[in-house]
């Protein structure tokens, strides 16, 4: 890849993607609020739903707080604790492998029920298969990160990301060639989870932002009251 073509995949398209991820957010919740839902299809083959959501959240959260922890930490945090950049990177394939394995057999148990029982495929949206879709790709790259990290297991390549990540978010100009030369499975999966951060806004992924992650911080019992039944010697409106 020339340098040039790196710099705009991987020095511009991330705030392009980010500055519409958060836009696009933020205008879809206050013009389109009858849109901002997930367009559950429970009702239909629900024990593969359950199965398959239950592991996809759970593999999906632990792979994203991992990526969030290993990439925007900063390395001197790690020096500090005296953790070598060598056992970051296996605790890292070993906890995103495990994470991993659980999403992908998650997203197929998912993919398969989308695409192959017709009730639901009838009504899903193109933008519903689209983003299932995307996301299947970018587990399946990221499964296979692991194995090309297995040859890079001095922590060197992983540095160069985390360099990249933060270089990103403190708008540091020319962190794209720090990555220029790692591998194209690397870089298919970078790009591929930039595009995903361009179309959340646009699919039904926007749910994410109504996660009531207040709940946890909640000190009360929610009550919950029977309704009253009418009596039956007495006339209902309406008779």
């Amino acid at each position: 890849m020339s340098p040039y073509l790196n710099d705009v995949l991987y020095g511009w398209y991330p705030y392009f993607c980010l500055t519409v991820f958060l836009l696009g957010s933020l205008l879809r919740f206050d013009a389109s609020q009858y849109t901002w839902r997930t367009g559950s299809s429970q009702l239909l083959r629900r024990r593969q739903l359950v199965w398959g959501s239950n592991l996809f959240h759970v593999g999906i959260l632990v792979i994203f707080g991992g990526h969030l922890v290993g990439l925007l930490t900063p390395v001197a945090v790690f020096e500090f604790l005296g953790i070598s950049h060598t056992f970051k990177q296996v605790l890292a394939m070993a906890v995103g492998g495990i994470a991993g394995i659980g999403c992908f057999a998650g997203i197929t148990l998912l993919v398969h029920r989308r695409l192959f029982d017709a009730r639901i495929r009838n009504n899903s949206s193109w933008g519903d298969i689209i983003i299932l879709l995307m996301l299947y790709g970018q587990l399946s790259l990221g499964l296979l990160t692991i194995i090309v990290s297995a040859h890079h297991l001095d922590g060197g390549e992983m540095v160069k990301f985390m360099g990249w990540a933060q270089g990103i978010v403190t708008l540091h100009p020319g962190v794209s060639a720090l990555i220029q030369d790692v591998s194209p499975i690397f870089k298919l999966h970078l790009f591929l989870g930039m595009t995903i951060f361009l179309v959340f806004p646009f699919t039904r992924l926007v749910h994410v932002w109504s996660a009531p992650v207040w709940y946890l911080g909640r000190t009360g019992f929610q009550v919950v009251r029977r309704r009253p039944l009418l009596h039956p010697a007495l006339p209902v409106k309406g008779d």
